[in-house]
């Protein structure tokens, strides 16, 4: 084997660009929200940047109709059924051997740990529904991040970028699109199945016309530094729209911010904690947590994914004991051929557990295993306060 080429990537061709800051663009850590047909164009274009290191998070796995329009896909890994992020990881490493791509595959609002939304410098949504729309929305402005979403169907297509303090997803929304996404949230088992239905057709080109705009308003989002000007202008506050019939491209404000919108709560003052993950268990993280808020009474909040201790079907009436967090209980039904017969026939009723004190009854269960994942950030309550505490002992998991 010959000598392995030595290069630095980029060099001679974006710095030629007055504006390129080759330390900012290495340094970068942007997280991109699904891994589909916007997904592939967006991680592919972030690769040819040479953005530091990339986050794809998808739980899906990839079909046979995904060939059309999914640059980074082949044939074998639709045969396999390969998971979506994983596949995109791999090959834009073989694009740029000089990047870090990190795949996560599992729920974008379950299985991720807000303390990644807090790290990343932007964040891109390749999403293809409202209810992921909305959630997203809510946890990159919570972050205090610039989150930058796309949407195709069939020649058309649309960028919009949401700034904290400029623009706001769920500011938006009509009344009635707000209360079909309500409907929906309800329970967070029902999440998963919401974010993968809805789909449209697509083209390969609308996907890699709006997957260029996305990685294009990425990057002035990475190279702007507060209080100083940039030589270009960014869609922050509005809609970029695309329509491959008329090959027409409009371009109109956006900039939809309500003070008494809830999506603007931010979370401030966070403790960060190299002692706290997510594998200890729930005893050993309450007692760490005592010692660390110098409190006697520690509860901790589990927000929008409530422990579920069992479930009781009312034909026949039966009870069954799964000790999950809600976001995995679709997934339990499906694997389960008793409850999945049921599932057609029957309502379930849920026991659950939105507080976790010493009178937890499982508290040999891991944080992890009750629902709260890898460097979280954990809302608690104490004899001080309320505090927002972020497990920083999970920062490995995520390469930091």
């Amino acid at each position: 084997m010959g000598e392995k080429l030595k290069y630095e990537w980029g060099e001679g061709v974006f710095t030629l660009l007055s504006w390129f800051k080759k330390e900012k663009v290495k340094n970068a850590k942007v997280l991109v929200a699904g891994a589909g047909a916007l997904g592939n164009e967006v991680v592919k274009n972030l690769a040819l940047f040479g953005i530091g290191h990339i986050y794809v998070c998808d739980f899906d796995r990839i079909e046979i109709s995904n060939l059309t329009r999914s640059i980074l896909f082949r044939e074998e890994d639709a045969i396999n059924h390969a998971y979506k992020a994983e596949v995109v990881a791999k090959r834009a490493m073989e694009i740029n051997p000089q990047i870090k791509v990190t795949p996560i595959v599992g729920n974008l609002f379950s299985d991720v740990g807000f303390g990644l939304y807090r790290t990343v410098d932007v964040i891109i949504g390749c999403l293809d529904s409202r209810i992921a729309r909305y959630q997203l929305n809510r946890l990159a402005l919570r972050a205090g991040k610039t989150w930058i979403d796309g949407s195709i169907e069939n020649l058309t297509g649309v960028v919009r970028v949401y700034t904290p303090g400029v623009s706001c997803y769920e500011c938006g929304l009509s009344r009635e699109e707000f209360n079909h996404i309500m409907l929906r949230t309800g329970c967070a088992d029902v999440v998963r199945r919401q974010t993968s239905a809805g789909r449209v057709a697509t083209t390969p080109i609308s996907a890699s016309i709006i997957g260029a705009m996305q990685v294009q308003e990425a990057m002035k989002v990475i190279h702007m530094e507060e209080g100083k000007a940039v030589p270009f202008k960014t869609l922050s506050g509005k809609i970029w729209r695309f329509e491959g019939m008329t090959n027409t491209i409009t371009t109109y404000k956006y900039s939809s911010w309500k003070n008494n919108c809830p999506a603007h709560e931010v979370w401030n003052d966070i403790i960060q904690s190299d002692t706290l993950t997510a594998n200890m268990s729930v005893e050993e993280a309450l007692d760490t947590l005592k010692k660390i808020l110098k409190a006697k009474v520690i509860e901790i909040n589990l927000r929008n994914n409530k422990f579920i201790e069992s479930i009781i079907s009312d034909r026949p009436e039966k009870k069954f004991d799964i000790r999950i967090p809600e976001s995995k209980l679709d997934d339990y039904i499906t694997r389960n051929e008793e409850l999945r017969k049921l599932s057609y026939r029957t309502l379930f009723h849920k026991n659950f557990i939105e507080n976790i004190d010493n009178d937890f009854p499982f508290k040999e269960m891991s944080l992890k295993d009750i629902g709260i994942p890898y460097f979280d950030v954990i809302q608690v309550s104490s004899d001080k306060g309320q505090f927002y505490i972020e497990l920083s002992g999970d920062t490995h998991i995520y390469g930091l």
